[in-house]
């Protein structure tokens, strides 16, 4: 079982920043085994993915975050960052980290592919 905890979420004025963090935890958990992505929803949309690293590490983004958003992993402290600049009002969102054991290539940009995921922080632009 993996336990994925996330903060850093809040409230920002549109062209601000935000520092997401996820903090990995389980028994027989190893880190630098796993995978990880981020995903978001809005309010009465779907789930989007958001980025994703590999255990390479490889880093994916989705079109609307390139160049705004920047993924990375921390193994010694089994945590991934996701660090949020230029913030957009269309950026508010429900952000969730989530996990998969020797996840690669772009199987990493769908939900169905993550094993575990976290609650959530709530990220709020203000125009």
């Amino acid at each position: 079982q993996v336990q994925l905890v996330e903060s850093g979420g809040g409230l920002v004025q549109a062209g601000g920043s935000l520092r997401l963090t996820c903090v990995a935890s389980g028994r027989t958990f190893t880190f630098s085994s796993y995978s990880m992505g981020w995903f978001r929803q809005a309010p009465g949309k779907e789930r989007e993915f958001v980025a994703a690293i590999s255990l390479g590490p490889s880093t994916y983004y989705a079109d609307s975050v390139k160049g705004r958003f920047t993924i990375s992993r921390h193994v010694a402290k089994n945590t991934v960052y996701l660090q949020m600049n230029s913030l957009k009002p269309e950026d508010t969102a429900v952000y969730c980290c989530a996990t998969v054991l020797n996840g690669v290539g772009d199987a990493l940009l769908s939900a169905g592919s993550y094993n575990y995921w976290g609650q959530g922080t709530q990220v709020t632009v203000a125009s």
